[in-house]
């Protein structure tokens, strides 16, 4: 699956130009295209047989830096049905719930289909990913992002379903169940029942009220080890010369992460231990 990731140009190629202020324009060469911009024009063919790297000049004379773009620059420039996933969470759901290469996952909440993309990377062509979304609107725009950054068809390893998760599931021995809903404490026992033991279950909520309620519905369920939460903050640094300093601004609170195990069935998660009121000794 997808499309060719190195190598020089070529029509069909989807390539992002940055301009020395840093602005970024993603474009899809054709034989006969022109890139157009208040700065000048730029064929196509001139980016056509180049090497990935290359540096391209405006008719206004503006150069512009040419990389085929990564997966984290196109699922913010991406059309958008509902809000996406950003890629630091995206690609913490895909290290801290070890997405591998062959897994079978279940995606609820597909969006916009920014997760996707990462989920379809990481389980590689021998892997599968389900996804399940409500909204009929927000689907077909989550089809056209998948199929737009991978370059063709995801029938072999994409199932996209249009309906709720719990009344339309019918997976067994998953291996990932990741829920990015309004209300994923709703889906956990569907969750359970689709995955194997030892399989995990990853939410992605808004609110610490939606991460509370998704706690307390998988740790009261008897089916899973106790849930982590936790969250990301990126902050990106000013490195130029001995002038080396945190920037001002940062990638602060998006989301919220919930994790846990599915257990064996019929196994009793043992009771947790809890410092006693008033101590940090712990029991």
């Amino acid at each position: 699956m997808g499309f060719r990731r190195h190598g020089p140009f070529r029509a069909g190629d989807q390539v992002q130009l940055t301009d020395p202020k840093n602005k970024r324009h993603t474009i899809t060469l054709k034989e006969d295209g022109v890139f157009h911009t208040h700065k000048g024009a730029i064929p196509h063919s001139d980016l056509i047989g180049q090497p990935e790297g290359s540096v391209v000049r405006s008719s206004g004379g503006t150069q512009y830096l040419a990389f085929r773009h990564l997966l984290q620059d196109y699922t913010l420039a991406m059309p958008r049905g509902a809000a996406v996933i950003y890629p630091k969470d995206a690609s913490m759901i895909v290290g801290m719930a070890d997405i591998f290469p062959g897994a079978r996952v279940i995606e609820a909440g597909v969006g916009s289909g920014a997760l996707t993309c990462f989920l379809l990377r990481a389980v590689g062509p021998d892997g599968h990913v389900t996804s399940y979304e409500r909204r009929q609107d927000f689907a077909d725009v989550a089809q056209k992002n998948v199929e737009k950054f991978f370059g063709d068809p995801m029938d072999a390893n994409w199932r996209l379903v249009v309906g709720d998760l719990v009344a339309s599931i019918d997976e067994v021995d998953v291996d990932r169940v990741i829920l990015d809903m309004l209300a994923p404490w709703e889906c956990v026992d569907a969750a359970a029942k689709a995955l194997t033991p030892g399989g995990v279950i990853c939410c992605y909520v808004a609110t610490t009220t939606q991460m509370s309620k998704t706690v307390e519905t998988i740790r009261d369920h008897g089916c899973f080890t106790e849930p982590h939460a936790w969250e990301t903050l990126v902050r990106d640094w000013h490195v130029e010369g001995l002038a080396v300093r945190p920037d001002h601004r940062m990638i602060g609170h998006t989301g919220f992460l919930v994790s846990a195990r599915r257990m064996a069935d019929g196994v009793t998660p043992p009771p947790r231990r809890r410092r006693p009121k008033g101590t940090t000794e712990e029991l």
